[in-house]
């Protein structure tokens, strides 16, 4: 008989032979002692621990598709820069003209292409997403789709006729109000507020042909 066969007085044998230890996988304490259990790792050797492998990080992959967005944002960037050159100015313009909007949009452009440029060839990629939590049995409100359609139309056509503070009142706060917005009267002031900012800017700032419409006709800043 070995000694690992050895049974202690009160306790049975295994079966088949094999010691307690063996079968229940812990370390039995010594006599005149309160049992003391150890949990033995169940590892062949061959690989990380549960533990090790949950940290364990995976090398970045370059994404083609992430170079390609940057690079296009950088090209685009140059491509209205030098573009916004070719735009002919007045020479007794003393505003800021018609240059200074696509000169500032093509360089913020540029530098966030270059940004993330700069971020991709130092291993910072995107992490992907989730699927889109879409339902494919909800059906399409063409009644909504049909609504923003009708406001678009227009205000295509009211530009012309009551001018752009008008046409981009109708198009905003009529947006806002078939996309749910509440109360109706905060999106059309907020509507109000933001076509004249924008009349502000593109027609009295920069100079652009934006139509101010019968109500601001006499409004010499809303013209340029």
């Amino acid at each position: 008989m070995s000694p690992s066969s050895v049974v202690p007085p009160g306790e049975s044998p295994a079966p088949g032979g094999a010691s307690p230890q063996a079968t229940t996988g812990r370390r039995a304490a010594p006599r005149g002692q309160d049992p003391v259990t150890e949990e033995v790792p169940l590892t062949d050797g061959t690989g990380p621990s549960g533990a090790e492998a949950a940290n364990a990080v995976p090398a970045p992959r370059r994404r083609i598709g992430e170079y390609v967005v940057a690079g296009v944002t950088v090209a685009l960037g140059v491509f209205v820069i030098v573009d916004a050159g070719t735009i002919v100015v007045p020479g007794s313009a003393t505003t800021m003209g018609p240059r200074a909007f696509p000169y500032l949009v093509g360089g913020l452009l540029l530098i966030s292409g270059v940004l993330v440029l700069i971020g991709l060839l130092r291993g910072k990629f995107g992490e992907e997403d989730d699927g889109e939590d879409v339902d494919p049995d909800v059906r399409t409100d063409w009644k909504t789709v049909a609504l923003l359609g009708g406001i678009f139309v227009a205000h295509v056509y009211t530009i012309n006729l009551a001018g752009w503070p008008v046409a981009a009142t109708l198009l905003f706060g009529g947006s806002a109000i078939v996309l749910g917005a509440r109360p109706w009267w905060r999106a059309i002031a907020l509507a109000v507020v933001l076509a004249l900012v924008i009349q502000l800017v593109f027609g009295g700032l920069l100079g652009l042909s934006l139509p101010p419409g019968p109500f601001l006709e006499g409004v010499s800043f809303f013209r340029g």
